[in-house]
C-alpha cells in the first residue's frame, strides 16, 4: 500500500477544541490533550477550506475559479495589526464577540494569521487556525469569533456575493432565518441522520 497522501490545507488551517481558560485570547487555547479536529469535520459544520498560492493571489486560477463558481464579485483587504488599526485592542475584543452573520463569511488570508472561533453542534468551541495562503468560509448562521493570534498580525482578503454587509448580529440571533437555516441544514439534519 502507497503512502496516505496529505491534504496540504493541514499546512495552513489547523482545527481544535478550546480549553475553558479565560487567559489572552490570542493564545492557542489547547486542551490537555490537545484534541484536533479534520478539516472534513469542520465541513460537516458547513466550515469550507482551501489552500491557495497566497503570494500570487492576483493571478490564482484556483482562486479565479472558487470565485466564479460561488458568486463572490466582492473583494477587498482587512490588515489587523496595532500599525494598520485604530483602537487595536478596542477592535481585537470586538472582533471576539460570538456573532453571527446573514451573509457567508470568506477569508482568505494572504499574510500573517488569525483564529476563527466557531461552534460545533454541541455548543462546544472548535480554534481554527488561519494561516498565509489558508481560505475558510463560514457558513451563513454559524456562531463564530475572530481573534489575532499572538503575533498581532493578519492581512485577509474579504470575498462577498454582490455588496458587502458586515454586520455582526451578537449572540443570541437564533430567530433569524439565516440561524434557522443553518440549524437546519447543519445542525438538525446531521443529529437525525447519527440517530
Amino acid at each position: 500500500m502507497g503512502e496516505a497522501v496529505k491534504d496540504g490545507r493541514e499546512e495552513v488551517i489547523q482545527a481544535w477544541y478550546m480549553d475553558d481558560s479565560e487567559e489572552d485570547q490570542r493564545l492557542p487555547h489547547h486542551k490537555d490533550p490537545k484534541e484536533f479536529i479534520s478539516l472534513d469535520k469542520l465541513a460537516e459544520l458547513g466550515v469550507l477550506s482551501w489552500r491557495l498560492d497566497a503570494d500570487n493571489y492576483e493571478t490564482d486560477e484556483e482562486l479565479k475559479k472558487i470565485r466564479e463558481s460561488r458568486g463572490y464579485s466582492y473583494m477587498d483587504f482587512c490588515e489587523v495589526c496595532p500599525e494598520k488599526l485604530p483602537n487595536y485592542e478596542a477592535k481585537v475584543k470586538s472582533f471576539f464577540e460570538e456573532h453571527l452573520h446573514t451573509d457567508e463569511e470568506i477569508r482568505y488570508c494572504v499574510a500573517g494569521s488569525g483564529y476563527f472561533d466557531v461552534r460545533d453542534r454541541n455548543e462546544a468551541w472548535i480554534r481554527v487556525w488561519v494561516k498565509k495562503g489558508g481560505m475558510i468560509v463560514l457558513p451563513a448562521g454559524i456562531y463564530h469569533r475572530f481573534t489575532v493570534d499572538s503575533d498581532n498580525y493578519i492581512k485577509a482578503m474579504r470575498l462577498f456575493v454582490g455588496e458587502p454587509v458586515w454586520t455582526p448580529y451578537n449572540r443570541p440571533h437564533d430567530h433569524l432565518p439565516a440561524r434557522k437555516e443553518y440549524v437546519d441544514n447543519f445542525v438538525k439534519n446531521a443529529v437525525n441522520a447519527s440517530a
